[in-house]
């Protein structure tokens, strides 16, 4: 069979459930945008900038597992860089695809606009690839074989892989498999699937206090059904980490809470550090997730799912694909015969105090009974991550969040492509002032896209993170007070957009009863005190400090 480059790049994307391409037209791309047009099933978002792009396509492939970025050559690329090292950071599986000077400018040396003029066409692959799990130009000879190389790459490690399609070969035409393309993962060898089933029985059958330890990988490597079920099967309470939020189901009796080191709960600490058998998702522990690295993992009775692997008390079983291991244990793993649990408590009745100002303490709880099941909640990192951690979140939510990356601005992106990704589901932001303006010209986007989200912005003066952890008056940590609630109209003049604004709980209790009322989306601003906060983010500034500047640190001078 045979078919041009750009359409069998086209029909490969496709293949794996991509819908839509994000990115900025550039000169390098155009060829490829003109096929993109004429293709059935696939379409082009534009964003502002490459930057916001690639935030996008991180939300698109958090909701629909898997998405596609497209750039132009150098500035493009690496105006993207950013987004697509946070997707690497936080294992989300994104195709970057960069238009590139023509192959015979590259293979001649050319000094071309968007290089540095020096006949030097490897160095943005070498950047770029630092942050990938796969990087590689395209040629008519290799076209087949290096694109069905990444996408497997990216499908099989949860990383951003690259493609750089050179402008004058778009439209050749090239012969191609005449089988589709096959996205399925590779079997496991029998024995060690085999070995690893027994020997996990055998440790869940001797568990006393068994312990299930989520983090973000539970997610990206779709393991989340499989551990919920094996948990109800067997009644084994579970917790996550701060970067594993909304996994694992937060209203079920079995929910222990957030597993943070010395920063948990006494009982959550207890259960996870004292447990006889804890399952884990390969957790990554950074400072913000492990109280400040005070975590105790029992390493005797660890069993670790990785995304080709088990570790079973320190043995690594390779050559396994979890998700069978994991339908084989959910098969063979005795149900418990214990009582019933009880249910989960119910929140209790909130009681507006209408006239008092809006605080941190009091918000994001209310917030917390704004949200409902399916509902995809984005936080940004800092006031709204922390705000939120201290909240439980209703069954089937996803939450969005840059917890390992954290790099402020995401979110407003990542929300318009996760709305691409699952129009069906209500989307809720909540992001502060100073994120906010990094990405706000995305907000256009999200309009022009007739989406209809819930924004809430957090106007507290600027970067109330960094206040905390230093500079509480000092002017770097202050942004421009804008006029938000106009941006909607400025960015669209005809939008149905709706904007709010609340100063106290009882102007907030008639925006949400508004917003609760009505289809469109929601542009909500709420102001608070600067120098307020969540009582996490209160612990967490002294203890950064502490740890970015040591003792002899402008806080100890």
């Amino acid at each position: 069979m045979r078919t041009t480059i750009g359409e069998f790049l086209l029909d490969r994307l496709k293949t794996v459930g991509i819908t839509e391409i994000i990115g900025v037209p550039g000169d390098f791309n155009l060829n490829l945008l003109e096929q993109v047009d004429e293709a059935e099933g696939i379409r082009f978002v534009g964003t502002c900038n490459e930057l916001n792009a690639a935030y996008a396509a991180d939300g698109y492939a958090r909701s629909r597992g898997l998405s596609a970025l497209l750039t132009t050559y150098g500035v493009g690329e690496l105006s993207a860089l950013n987004g697509i090292a946070g997707a690497a950071a936080e294992h989300v599986p994104l195709i970057s695809i960069a238009g590139a000077p023509p192959l015979y400018a590259t293979e001649d040396r050319y000094a071309l606009h968007h290089t540095m003029a020096d006949g030097n066409f490897s160095d943005m692959l070498a950047s770029i690839g630092q942050f990938t799990a796969a990087a590689v130009r395209i040629t008519p000879m290799n076209a087949v074989e290096e694109i069905d190389r990444a996408l497997h790459t990216c499908l099989r490690e949860k990383r951003p892989v690259h493609i750089q399609l050179p402008s004058d070969i778009s439209h050749l035409t090239i012969e191609v498999p005449d089988t589709p393309f096959d996205a399925t993962l590779p079997t496991s060898d029998p024995e060690r699937l085999e070995s690893a089933a027994e020997r996990i029985l055998e440790m869940f059958g001797n568990a006393q206090r068994p312990v299930i330890l989520a983090d973000l990988d539970a997610d990206r490597h779709g393991f989340v059904p499989a551990l919920q079920a094996i948990a109800e099967k067997t009644r084994t309470p579970y917790a996550h980490l701060s970067s594993g939020r909304g996994t694992l189901n937060e209203q079920h009796p079995l929910y222990l809470g957030t597993y943070n080191g010395a920063g948990s709960s006494p009982a959550v600490r207890e259960a996870v550090e004292n447990s006889d058998f804890l399952i884990t998702t390969t957790p990554r522990f950074i400072e913000g997730n492990s109280g400040a690295f005070t975590h105790q993992l029992p390493e005797e009775a660890l069993l670790d799912f990785g995304d080709q692997h088990v570790s079973i008390q320190g043995e690594h079983y390779v050559g396994i694909t979890v998700l069978e291991l994991l339908d084989i244990l959910l098969e063979r793993i005795p149900a418990a015969t214990s009582k019933d649990l009880e249910p989960a408590p119910e929140q209790p009745e909130w009681i507006v105090q209408e006239d008092s100002p809006l605080t941190q303490e009091r918000m994001w709880p209310r917030f917390s009974r704004f949200l409902r099941s399916d509902d995809v909640v984005i936080a940004e990192a800092g006031t709204s991550n922390i705000g939120l951690g201290a909240q439980t979140f209703p069954a089937n939510s996803r939450y969005i969040n840059s917890s390992i990356w954290g790099s402020i601005g995401f979110t407003l992106p990542a929300l318009l492509g996760s709305q691409l990704a699952a129009p069906e589901r209500r989307h809720i932001l909540f992001i502060g002032d100073g994120s906010f303006q990094l990405t706000a010209q995305e907000l256009s986007t999200i309009l022009r896209e007739d989406q209809a989200p819930i924004i809430v912005l957090v106007n507290n003066r600027g970067y109330t993170i960094e206040r905390f952890i230093l500079g509480m008056n000092s002017g770097y940590n202050d942004v421009a007070n804008w006029s938000y609630g106009d941006l909607p109209k400025v960015f669209r003049p005809d939008t149905t957009m709706v904007s709010y604004s609340a100063s106290t709980e009882g102007e907030l209790e008639e925006a949400l009863a508004s917003i609760e009322a009505s289809d469109a989306g929601a542009f909500l601003e709420v102001h608070l005190d600067p120098e307020d906060a969540p009582a996490g983010l209160q612990s967490f500034g002294p203890m950064t400090a502490d740890f970015d500047y040591g003792p002899r640190g402008p806080r100890n001078p």
